[in-house]
């Protein structure tokens, strides 16, 4: 048996006569567009003070379907107003949460205080 023989017994005859074609997609580094859409949902759903996290989500899908269609430039738009109102949403969301944990805090003090005086009193 010839070498040739020999393989084609081992390997098997080959599928199909076609060539083989291959496809190579070129993302040109102008098209990636941060669409900051994972911020966005996590802003919608832990620090969503005043709704702005959910209006930079929709911002945020807004921009993905604009670089979906091929509008790069109304995709940039879009994800730079969902950048800024991230940025927002999480600062007031930073702010208002220690805020509201301090004034908790102060307010549990007062009652606290308020509860002794008045078991020191007798509760006169």
């Amino acid at each position: 048996m010839i070498k040739e023989e020999h393989e084609v017994a081992v390997l098997g005859a080959p599928q199909s006569q076609a060539p083989l074609t291959t496809t190579v997609i070129n993302i040109r580094s102008d098209t990636a567009v941060p669409d900051h859409i994972v911020w966005s949902l996590f802003n919608t759903i832990f620090l969503n003070w005043c709704c702005l996290g959910f209006v930079a989500f929709a911002y945020s899908v807004k921009s993905r379907d604009r670089k979906m269609v091929g509008d790069i430039t109304g995709a940039q738009s879009y994800a730079s107003t969902a950048k800024c109102l991230n940025i927002w949403a999480l600062v007031l969301g930073i702010f208002l949460t220690i805020g509201s944990i301090v004034l908790l805090i102060f307010v549990y003090m007062a009652a606290y205080e308020t509860a002794l005086r008045i078991s020191r009193h007798g509760g006169h």
